[in-house]
């Protein structure tokens, strides 16, 4: 079909061309992720920002095959590391090899170097592990053997994690969650979306069904667009009223930290471009407050059997606290 052939675009893009070029990109994970809209939206708003998601939930509710279908939709090249308690950092970034023929060492790229890197069950790698991410997440790059290497670009960090399970995990720290700028949660499928994969529904056979309607080129071309989506100061102020209700009181032990607020400006501006808008309203800053925010806020005292629905339930106060401007 030719809705589905990868598309030229010009290094910054109108809002209707930007628009146009995202809701490709969602309509082609819709054949494989059923009855999931807001999850595919926030997703792709996350991948548009040029930000990192973390997608969590219990074991077999479509987690890995979201990130599989992103990957496949945008093209580039793509990546899976299965995290496990035993992988070391060498086995994400890469390694040098003596090369007996030419009599020097080669480097070895790891499978971190790819436009999306799928990091599965992330929380069972080490804290040595974990923390060999925390470079290419935040700066594009990664430094071995003494020598700083850049990432491809565009690159996105689609990481899983099941936050029930406790036993041969370790929890990620603050400073690598705050490296995420958005989290989905992925949720049961509706009642109908369930019925249709009882039916038969396979999600492989789906998958290959999906094709890649951009390029990598026109994926930075995206991003780099959501730069341009104006933003006014009322709206500013309002974000910040948010974030500075969030280090008030003792709901949180720590309040959210200043790369918290960009963050959060940063994904209203992508959910706007998705909406077909070149500029944000109110609705793209509460869409996007929990999932930007509730994955870096932690209760005081320590984190209670369910922390995330602790943290969202106070951010959703938080938001009904605060005036919306007109």
């Amino acid at each position: 079909m030719a809705a589905n052939r990868p598309v030229s675009v010009a290094p910054v893009l109108d809002a209707l061309t930007a628009h146009q070029l995202v809701a490709r990109i969602e309509r082609e994970i819709r054949q494989v992720i059923l009855g999931k809209d807001d999850v595919i939206r926030s997703a792709v708003t996350c991948l548009v920002a040029g930000g990192h998601l973390l997608i969590e939930d219990v074991p077999g509710v479509g987690k890995t095959t979201l990130a599989r279908t992103l990957a496949r939709a945008v093209g580039g090249t793509f990546r899976r590391i299965q995290f496990t308690s035993d992988l070391l950092p060498s086995d994400i970034l890469g390694v040098a090899v003596y090369d007996q023929t030419a009599q020097e060492f080669r480097f070895h790229a790891g499978p971190i170097f790819a436009n999306v890197v799928l990091a599965d069950e992330i929380n069972r790698a080490t804290p040595k592990t974990q923390s060999a991410m925390l470079e290419a997440m935040s700066d594009r790059q990664v430094t071995t053997e003494g020598q700083t290497r850049p990432l491809p670009d565009p690159f996105l960090v689609a990481a899983t994690q099941n936050p029930l399970e406790i036993v041969g995990t370790y929890p990620l720290p603050e400073s690598q969650l705050d490296r995420f700028l958005m989290r989905v949660v992925m949720g049961y499928p509706a009642p109908e979306a369930e019925l249709q994969l009882m039916a038969g529904h396979s999600h492989e056979d789906a998958l290959r069904q999906v094709t890649a309607v951009c390029t990598s080129a026109d994926l930075v071309a995206l991003q780099r667009t959501v730069a341009s989506v104006r933003i006014e100061d009322s709206l500013l102020s309002y974000v910040h009223a948010l974030v500075q209700r969030t280090r008030q009181g003792s709901t949180f032990s720590v309040g959210a930290s200043p790369r918290g607020a960009m963050s959060l400006v940063l994904a209203a501006r992508a959910r706007a471009l998705a909406e077909a808008r070149d500029y944000c309203v109110p609705d793209d800053v509460q869409r996007c407050f929990l999932p930007v925010l509730a994955h870096r806020l932690h209760p005081p005292g320590g984190m209670p059997e369910d922390g995330r629905a602790y943290a969202e339930d106070a951010l959703r106060r938080i938001l009904a606290s605060v005036p919306v401007p007109t």
